[in-house]
């Protein structure tokens, strides 16, 4: 039930967003290659601080800039969970800080607890966690949300809300990029 917020916190925190990092929105799409395997694209909005001081907000900009956008040991440990990174990116989007990550996988359960039970792919959320956006079929019972797939479908795709990053007191960190390059 809490499974994907947990692994989107969990992705959150080892692909762009480790500390006081928080971002708008995560969108996936899950490209099968067969029922266990393929390649996962995932892009975050709106990449923000919550830092209270200087020093914390240098310490997000190290994580996000460095460790997680350059590091070996970011691609080492991913690895190590079944995620071969493919390619890791962040940009400018609409004048904000978004991220791009892709990656490859074997098991279809290292993708945020996906899990397929044959004709069906699907994948659990909390009641509180806000689905966006689906290709699949929201299912709400009374103690969680279920999106599922038939297993016809081989591009998965889903957007879940993380944030509210208008009108807060978190640190844009767009302004940062151009000098991280």
């Amino acid at each position: 039930m809490l499974n994907i917020k947990r692994i989107v916190i969990l992705f959150s925190l080892l692909l762009l967003l480790q500390g006081c990092l928080v971002f708008k929105s995560v969108s996936y799409e899950i490209n099968l290659a067969d029922s266990t395997s393929g390649i996962v694209s995932m892009n975050f909005t709106d990449i923000r601080s919550d830092a209270m001081n200087a020093s914390d907000l240098e310490a997000d900009k190290k994580q996000l800039f460095q460790e997680l956008l350059k590091g070996n040991d970011f691609v080492k440990q991913m690895k190590e969970e079944g995620r071969n990174i493919l390619d890791r990116r962040l940009f400018k989007c609409e004048g904000k800080l978004c991220g791009f990550v892709k990656y490859s996988f074997n098991d279809i359960s290292s993708v945020e607890n996906l899990t397929y039970q044959a004709p069906f792919y699907y994948l659990t959320f909390g009641l509180q966690d806000s689905i966006i956006s689906t290709n699949g079929e929201v299912i709400i019972s009374e103690d969680h949300k279920r999106i599922v797939w038939d297993n016809s479908i081989k591009n998965l795709k889903f957007e879940w809300f993380s944030t509210d990053t208008e009108n807060s007191n978190l640190v844009e960190l767009v302004q940062y990029l151009d000098q991280e390059k």
